[in-house]
């Protein structure tokens, strides 16, 4: 029987779907995004006046930060999840030594 809902107890699951939500938690952001701005960007042209560029760098920054937090601090590859392997194997390391 394949098990498709949230309550798992296996922590690998628990954890590859919080990574995949964050993902796609993202990847949604990402094209409320463009699809704003891009209307935003309409609107500004439209009335001669280039005011769409102040949400759109705003929104921006938001986008970069929440994509950092997502792709590099928590994991999934990133540099977080380097650096606990790195400790991991100092570990082991340390204990089988002693």
């Amino acid at each position: 029987m394949n098990r498709t809902h949230t309550t798992s107890t296996d922590p690998i699951e628990r954890l590859a779907r919080r990574r995949a939500g964050a993902k796609l938690g993202w990847y949604i952001h990402a094209g409320v995004y463009i699809a704003v701005n891009l209307l935003l960007a309409m609107l500004s042209a439209m009335s001669d006046r280039h005011w769409a560029i102040f949400p759109a760098l705003g929104w921006g920054l938001g986008l970069a930060i929440h994509g950092v937090v997502v792709f590099v601090t928590t994991g999934g590859g990133g540099l977080h999840e380097q650096l606990v392997q790195r400790e991991r194997q100092r570990l082991n390391l340390q204990r089988d030594a002693g």
